[in-house]
């Protein structure tokens, strides 16, 4: 069948994909995407077809779906995390870790992040221009890791310029993190075996199944590794939310009014503004078909989540950012075997930041243009710059 392509360097493409894929999604279920350098890759359109590609066991996550930066050889093996094994390795490790990252110990862990919210809000300047991304959207992430894992408060500005380093994602800085951030890791494990608190690190240590099974040093050490790297898509979905609602004041205004909608809007804006709008690619371990495409083995695939996202055959007017609505089953933390684990600490943490920057600023509001990079893998914004109060 005559499959429609996408030029992931077409500006049009890069500045508004939403369009893009709305355009080619009537077409077929799946597209041919157009990357300088790669051969065929494949992204899937629809929600009912993007489910199943996400939940097929066929589909397998490898080293080739990520990027390696160019780190020391003792360092290499802490890159490979849960987030790309598969089958009875991928249920191990989930098994493991999934009690440390509970609904419920996210609902425990929210005072903490609170008190880290309120911190980096007291140091922004009120009367005159700041930019939000770099100085609050950034830097909550990597400092409520730092509380998730119990880094010692004299160690976290270490941690700050760790997690910059990884918001850049790729360069000399961020290779040359990494090794800081495992040797950084070990220590922080020794302490808390040493000194269980009652930290995320200390539950992840003290796991152990029934038949004995648990994380090892090196699982843990790797695992905080994760922890850092997932961390930047808290950063990206705070910035983009405070964007969106900025750009729809009815909106902002009904969250003003009613706070108790914060989990609706999390989910909404997570819909609508998705921090990661294509998902890792996957390659099939035999020929599958996909909306009627045949994909052979081995070709690398991938979900538009930003088109799934706004499937009408699933959501009602999609292309309308609406708080209110019903929280249906969108794509923005994934599908399947590898759903973000940390979705309940993601989705805690964009509501209290958002919470308390709505109600401790009323008169929030942009002060220049909030323009996304040209970044087809992430939805991120080069800049968020605002006016906390107004001047006089």
């Amino acid at each position: 069948m005559d499959v429609p392509e996408i030029d992931l360097t077409d500006p049009v493409v890069l500045h508004d994909p939403y369009t893009a894929y709305a355009q080619v999604r009537e077409l077929s279920a799946v597209v041919r995407l157009l990357v300088p350098g790669f051969g065929p890759f494949w992204a899937v359109t629809r929600h009912e077809e993007a489910r199943a590609m996400l939940a097929d066991p066929r589909m397998r996550i490898n080293e080739a779906s990520y990027l390696r930066p160019d780190v020391p050889e003792h360092c290499r093996p802490y890159l490979r995390t849960m987030s790309e094994t598969n089958g009875a390795e991928h249920a191990r490790l989930r098994r493991l870790v999934a009690p440390a990252f509970t609904p419920r110990k996210a609902g425990e862990f929210a005072a903490r992040v609170e008190r880290i919210v309120e911190g980096l809000l007291d140091e922004l300047p009120e009367r005159e221009p700041v930019d939000l991304l770099e100085r609050f959207a950034k830097p909550l992430p990597i400092d409520a890791i730092c509380e998730l894992v119990g880094i010692p408060p004299a160690d976290r500005p270490r941690w700050r310029e760790y997690g910059a380093a990884i918001a850049a994602g790729h360069g000399e800085r961020f290779a040359r993190s990494i090794p800081e951030i495992i040797g950084d890791a070990r220590s922080a494990i020794a302490a808390v075996k040493e000194r269980p608190g009652d930290g995320l690190l200390s539950d992840l240590a003290r796991v152990v199944e029934e038949d004995g099974d648990r994380l090892s040093d090196d699982e843990l050490v790797t695992m905080v590794w994760l922890l850092v790297l997932a961390g930047q898509t808290p950063a990206n979905l705070i910035a983009n939310a405070v964007a969106t609602l900025l750009a729809h004041p009815d909106q902002l205004a009904a969250l003003r009014a009613d706070p108790a909608l914060m989990p609706r809007a999390v989910d909404e804006l997570a819909r609508w503004s998705p921090p990661q709008p294509m998902t890792v690619p996957r390659f099939p371990a035999e020929d599958v078909e996909i909306g009627g495409v045949p994909i052979p083995e081995g070709q690398p695939v991938t979900v538009s989540v930003a088109s799934a996202n706004r499937d009408p055959r699933v959501f009602d007017e999609p292309d309308r950012f609406d708080i209110g609505r019903e929280p249906g089953p969108h794509l923005g933390f994934g599908h399947g075997p590898h759903f973000c684990v940390g979705s309940s600490l993601a989705r805690m943490q964009t509501g209290v930041a958002l919470g308390a920057l709505l109600r401790r600023f009323p008169d929030l509001a942009l002060a220049g243009e909030a323009s996304y990079l040209p970044d087809p893998g992430t939805r991120r914004l080069a800049s968020l710059p605002v006016t906390l109060r107004p001047a006089g």
